[in-house]
């Protein structure tokens, strides 16, 4: 369906879609970017030739692909610029009403055999192709913050996407050089679902006075091996973004406890402490400001540790459970997508699956709270004396 010679639209200039807009150029597509800002253009064609100089400075490409990569992406203000697009991603706020305004104009512009994507990382595909006459066309291609340096992509259909339009997509976006994976349109997908416990649980034992938020960080990183602390990554993502995913998350699953947000971050966004971007959020970016020191203690860090994988792996367990994604695709997803350094349900074998429900089970009978029911399949596999692999 796809062959070289399809011209890629990117709707929305920030930084995704700028990033999707230089992994598909750079694979030798024609590339349109659209953004109803000019300056938020002139912003992203300054910020990609940035970009591209640093990579040939460090010898990464030559100055011919350079020049080849400028050559592919034009920067266009207006929608009808997008008509000969054989594909278009669509990279704007989440927002379901917007996204499915944009998607209703797009189909009065665009070829009938053009398909169209969204970048979303939590709303439903479904919705948005709802908004279409021809929905089967409409397709979730989830990238990864930074586009060019994250390998994963989730590619999600809807339940009027057509099985040739999700095919297609999936070998193009391989063609680009990510590693993709399948997943039903269920919302947060597979990494913004089963990542929801490394911040949630996180803030659960920081409001609860178990441990400081340095400590928490400490034991992810020193005893669990994560290149980042949950702390340290929502105050990098943006509260704006982190918590609105939670959010959302919880409220498609219709209030499921497991997703239930924190006060203590909802304060921070209400604060207008978004984290390094604002310079405040759980922790102090301000120039000369230092960062608290870490209770080093090894017990203690592993019980945080402990606590929140088991979290994770229940969740990883319940999204196969569902039949979200295959095994190997939640555990890739987790790896390429949020750099964890081992697979959920891999350690989960390793840890063995009694003691992952037995410490499961603590949780649930010392607070009594559906946020810790055990995964069935985890049940399951216990019963039959079943690993994952």
């Amino acid at each position: 369906m796809f062959t070289k010679k399809s011209v890629t639209g990117v709707i929305g200039s920030g930084a995704m879609g700028s990033g999707i807009a230089q992994v598909a150029a750079t694979a030798g597509h024609k590339v349109i970017v659209y953004d109803n800002s000019e300056s938020a253009l002139q912003k992203a064609e300054n910020n990609l030739k940035s970009s591209l100089t640093k990579l040939v400075e460090k010898q990464k490409i030559t100055r011919d692909q350079q020049t080849q990569v400028l050559m592919n992406i034009r920067f266009v203000s207006t929608l009808q610029q997008l008509s000969e697009c054989d594909l278009i991603i669509e990279a704007i706020v989440e927002n379901l009403d917007v996204k499915k305004t944009v998607f209703k104009e797009l189909e009065k512009i665009v070829k009938e055999t053009c398909v169209l994507a969204s970048n979303t990382s939590s709303l439903s595909i479904t919705s948005i192709a709802a908004a279409c006459e021809k929905p089967g066309r409409v397709i979730g291609i989830h990238f990864f913050n930074p586009p060019t340096l994250m390998p994963l992509v989730e590619i999600i259909p809807g339940v009027a996407s057509l099985e040739n339009i999700t095919t297609s997509s999936k070998a193009l976006i391989d063609s680009w050089g990510k590693v993709t994976v399948r997943v039903k349109d269920t919302p947060g997908f597979i990494v913004n679902r089963v990542a929801r416990p490394f911040y949630s649980e996180a803030l659960r034992i920081y409001e609860e006075g178990i441990a400081d938020i340095p400590t928490i960080d400490w034991a992810m990183k020193e005893i669990g091996g994560f290149k980042m602390g949950p702390f340290e990554l929502m105050d990098m993502i943006g509260h704006d973004v982190n918590y609105i995913v939670t959010e959302t998350v919880w409220k498609q699953f219709y209030y499921d406890p497991k997703f239930k947000p924190a006060l203590s971050q909802k304060r921070l966004l209400e604060a207008g402490l978004l984290g390094k971007k604002s310079g405040k959020g759980f922790y102090d970016y301000t120039p000369g400001s230092q960062t608290p020191e870490a209770t080093k203690n090894k017990e203690l860090g592993q019980q945080i540790f402990t606590r929140i994988l088991v979290m994770l792996i229940n969740e990883a367990a319940d999204t196969l459970y569902l039949k979200v994604a295959s095994a190997e695709d939640i555990d890739l997803a987790m790896t390429k997508g949020v750099n964890y350094p081992k697979s959920l349900l891999k350690w989960a074998d390793e840890l063995g699956i009694e003691n992952v429900i037995k410490q499961l089970t603590a949780l649930k009978d010392f607070y009594e709270e559906d946020r810790y029911r055990i995964s069935p399949l985890l049940k399951q596999n216990f019963i039959l004396k079943k690993a994952f692999y």
